[in-house]
């Protein structure tokens, strides 16, 4: 047992174990728990102009999921990085979360998705994704919000190497795009994740202002 626990330690230190557990909780309930008060309530359309525009591509349903993979790293990452980054971005997590959770409720969204006709594998993963998650609390997008969480973060690392950095950017805006491509989200889903994000990080750097040696190395880390 102490071996495994050791194990465990080693892939994320132990003082990140209670935050990353209310980030879940948090997730859960402001994705799940939302529906139980607004099912029934009228659903808004955020369908601009531009979202007509955009094609609808279910090969980019890879990236779509792929995002998961991206949060697991990304966060075991800054968990990693030292403390004090990783308490900074995981309240604003937290807080850009839980502004989420109350715009779920205050502004109810929906989004009508096209008809899947293709029998391919991208086709069949998106029809998938399509049955088991419905189309509503798409404002702020999450996908967009935790993806753009990870890549600020990102810039305040220096253990993975300077070229992670860029590569989180870069794979962070193919979770953006993909997000409209297979029509999951529109536009003002992703202006807005980055919108909530960015607020949730100045608040939570107030908050942490105590720690002002991190703030003050930003920018030999951005």
């Amino acid at each position: 047992m102490t071996k495994i626990k050791n194990v465990f330690e080693r892939i994320l230190p132990k003082y990140s174990y209670l935050p990353l557990a209310a980030m879940l909780a948090l997730n859960c309930i402001a994705y799940f728990g939302t529906r139980t008060f607004t099912t029934n309530m009228h659903h808004y359309s955020m369908y601009t102009v531009i979202d007509s525009m955009i094609p609808f591509c279910p090969a980019f349903i890879s990236v779509y999921l792929l995002a998961y993979i991206q949060w697991i790293i990304g966060y075991g990452l800054i968990a990693k990085e030292n403390r004090y980054v990783f308490e900074w971005i995981v309240k604003g997590e937290i807080i850009a979360k839980s502004m989420a959770f109350l715009c779920f409720i205050i502004i109810p969204t929906t989004i009508s998705r096209p008809e899947i006709t293709g029998t391919d594998l991208w086709s069949g993963l998106t029809n998938y994704i399509y049955s088991t998650d419905a189309p509503d609390n798409l404002f702020p997008s999450v996908h967009c919000l935790e993806s753009w969480v990870c890549f600020r973060g990102a810039m305040y690392l220096k253990k993975p190497g300077k070229y992670y950095k860029y590569f989180c950017l870069i794979f962070t805006l193919l979770v953006f795009a993909s997000t409209v491509l297979v029509k999951q989200h529109v536009i003002l889903d992703m202006i807005g994740a980055v919108i909530f994000v960015e607020t949730g990080l100045f608040i939570s750097k107030k908050l942490c202002n105590s720690n002002k040696k991190l703030f003050q190395r930003r920018t030999t880390h951005a």
